[in-house]
């Protein structure tokens, strides 16, 4: 093999597996970085206690979705590797041996650090045996008022089958004796989720004393596990408790829909859910290790899993719900709150609204547009001023006759949808495109899909065999004697909420061949379409996939005819592996290339002849790397581009996705900017190693958060 920068393509296997990091593999190291930050000090403790929960939030989710999926993989004797050459077999252990070590240090660190430290701040969350009496008595009038008539407990003999367990609740096993009959039995009793997870108890006198200093406690309490745990003797009267277990499931939840044989998507999306409700097979079994060996013997034998799928956890189960936390009123141990700026070129439109102005008002969003795109930059530019108002007054402008808009998730309280609500109620022609496959979603969409069709709302419910990802808005006003379109084209969400906490771009436009492209887009996703060419857009699965290639080979042909190739491309996960080989074929003809992924990455940058001009990085901190950019340097004429879609192989191939150009030459510079930006950041980025691992960035000098200096960029945008 070569060594230099240029290498011959012909003289290395681009297939061979060597040149694939494991995706399972990927996941993981993605998860580690996001314990991190929990583990960090740097890290405000409430804010390490968020983190702490989204890591075990995003494993359940990895086990409910991925993990079920290999499992079933392996049922069906599935031979096909992965691209890095791994057998089903050796995927599933790769998880299994990763999983364990990441989750004893998670608990541990929970358990031995953040406990303590917590109590050095007021907040004790304590063990039931070093309760004081009076507080003891306090929880036993709690159990009796509120939590005993909730609570039911299934005996489990020959007369009282094994119970079904729920995907992600937390259960106790209890052993009673007869003390008549001296016969021992099991019995189940579920924590409920309609209960908090955690008492507050009265704190009045409640201290704590550290380093000779007394400090009042801010909130004590105690887990609802160990309430009802300490009070088992109400739900088995006469009944000797011997000992009770806390264990949790997991279940495989990914819907398995035959769409070509069903009718109608929505009547076979609920049939579904309620089989989800119902559960998949068990693909996990958390327990604390003193679980007695036959009592784990019984579980495992119920739930119809092996040895390799229980997870041994010291402490308390179902950190997720540490997320409860973030609610408490103590300012100084979260982050700084962040509240959102106004896009500059909207700021003149939010004062005409104040001051009430006359209906020809100087500004109002279309004219502004109508003027140059907007981008706006999220959440470090408002969501509300910009998406939302953009939204809020085509409803109510009497001058727009139509409002299309796709929705793959949203809030449950969400305005974008009242408003779609109102335009429809003002007689305008609305059309919603509602995203009944959005992963855990489901439900919400279905609720807010018969919603918008009972107050008129055009609901299309997408292509059958492909999910609509794409982030879409088209708004068609009538100016005088012509008809004018505008649209929005996102890489996130229409979700107040998150967009909050998501980065993300928005590119708003008058431009006339964006708005006949998104015409079409709609067109093909609402009736019957062949398009193949759009004008501006790239989307999948049209041709997104062969322009991605097309804009990676085009760099590759300028570098090797003595021009200069470059690309930088920032998304949540890389995974394909077509577009990876065309970025190794790139970088063996000495194109430099970054990639910032936040993810999953199965490149391996740095390999010798292969990717030695590849960098790849990871930006991990307090808000989630959302968003979608890429850049093609094209000699000199640059082009970016943004949009829904990540390199994997489900965005290019089985989703509706579309990615836009940005064509304004001071939008271009922006994004060049906030690309660099990134790319220098040494407080919350990583970089991947060639072996698979990830190293976290030390500033040397100056720290240099991306995320700060764009939160200070917005407050001080000149």
């Amino acid at each position: 093999m070569k060594r230099s920068s240029k290498t011959d393509p012909i003289a290395v296997n681009l297939f061979d597996p060597q040149y694939y990091i494991n995706r399972e593999s990927s996941w993981l190291e993605f998860n580690s970085r996001v314990l991190h930050e929990a583990v960090d000090d740097r890290t405000p403790l409430l804010e390490r206690l968020k983190f702490l929960a989204i890591f075990s939030s995003n494993l359940d989710e990895f086990f409910m979705v991925r993990v079920a999926i290999l499992k079933e993989k392996l049922d069906a004797d599935v031979k096909k590797p992965s691209p890095d050459g791994k057998t089903i077999q050796e995927q599933v252990a790769i998880v299994q041996d990763g999983v364990r070590p990441l989750m004893a240090y998670q608990h541990q660190h929970f358990e031995k650090v953040l406990r303590l430290q917590l109590a050095a701040k007021g907040i004790h969350l304590l063990d039931y045996l070093d309760l004081s009496q009076e507080q003891r008595n306090y929880l036993r009038n709690y159990f009796e008022e509120q939590v005993f008539p909730v609570l039911t407990p299934l005996a489990v003999d020959p007369s009282h089958p094994f119970p079904y367990i729920s995907n992600l609740s937390v259960s106790l096993l209890v052993v009673v004796r007869d003390p008549i009959t001296k016969e021992e039995n099991f019995a189940r009793v579920k924590v409920p989720k309609v209960l908090p997870r955690f008492i507050p108890l009265p704190i009045e006198t409640h201290v704590t004393t550290t380093d000779e200093r007394c400090i009042p406690a801010v909130w004590a309490g105690i887990t609802l596990e160990q309430v009802i745990a300490h009070n088992l003797e109400g739900l088995f009267p006469g009944m000797e408790i011997q000992e009770y277990h806390p264990f949790r499931v997991t279940r495989n939840s990914d819907l398995d829909l035959e769409e070509d044989e069903s009718d109608d998507l929505m009547e076979a999306i609920e049939q579904e859910l309620r089989k989800r409700r119902l559960g998949g097979s068990v693909v996990r079994m958390e327990t604390n290790p003193n679980l007695p060996a036959p009592i784990r013997s019984l579980l495992m034998e119920e739930m119809e899993i092996r040895d390799e799928d229980v997870y041994e956890v010291e402490g308390l189960l179902c950190l997720r719900d540490l997320m409860y936390f973030l609610e408490l009123p103590l300012p100084q141990l979260k982050d700084t709150p962040w509240k959102a700026a106004t896009h500059p070129r909207l700021r003149k439109v939010l004062e005409n609204e104040v001051e009430d102005l006359p209906e020809d008002k100087e500004e109002d969003f279309f004219s502004v547009l109508r003027k140059q795109d907007i981008l706006v930059h999220h959440p470090y530019q408002s969501f509300t001023t910009s998406v939302q108002r953009f939204i809020e007054e085509a409803a109510h402008d009497p001058d727009v006759l139509t409002i299309k808009m796709t929705l793959y998730r949203t809030s449950g309280d969400s305005p974008i949808v009242k408003a779609l609500i109102n335009a429809a109620e003002n007689g305008k022609q609305v059309v919603t495109l509602v995203e009944l496959k959005a992963r855990f979603d489901e439900e919400n969409n279905i609720l807010w899909a018969k919603r918008l069709e009972s107050s008129g709302v055009h609901v299309i419910y997408g292509l059958a065999g492909l999910k609509t990802h794409t982030k879409i808005v088209l708004v068609v006003r009538r100016e005088g004697d012509k008809i004018k379109r505008y649209v929005h084209i996102g890489t996130g969400n229409y979700n107040p909420k998150t967009a909050r906490l998501y980065t993300d771009f928005g590119l708003f436009s008058a431009r006339e061949d964006l708005g006949a492209d998104v015409t079409e887009l709609f067109n093909y996703l609402t009736g019957y379409s062949r398009q193949k060419d759009y004008r501006q857009l790239l989307v999948a699965p049209v041709n997104l996939r062969d322009r991605m290639i097309s804009l990676i080979d085009r760099e590759t042909q300028h570098q090797r005819s003595g021009g200069q190739g470059r690309i930088v491309a920032k998304m949540n996960a890389l995974v394909d592996p077509v577009i990876i080989r065309k970025l190794y074929e790139a970088s063996m003809a000495g194109v430099k290339i970054d990639l910032i992924i936040r993810g999953v990455c199965c490149l391996r940058p740095g390999v010798p002849g292969v990717s030695d001009t590849i960098r790849v990085i990871s930006v991990i901190g307090r808000l989630l790397e959302h968003s979608r950019v890429f850049y093609f340097y094209n000699n000199g004429d640059e082009e970016i581009f943004i949009g829904s879609a990540d390199w994997m192989t489900r965005n290019l191939d089985r989703r509706v996705e579309a990615v836009t150009p940005v064509r304004d030459p001071e939008l271009l510079a922006d994004l060049q900017e906030i690309l660099g930006v990134l790319m220098a950041d040494n407080r919350q980025a990583w970089d991947l190693q060639s072996t698979g691992d990830y190293i976290q960035r030390v500033p040397t000098d100056v720290e240099q958060s991306s995320q700060v200096h764009f939160m200070e960029q917005a407050r001080n945008p000149n």
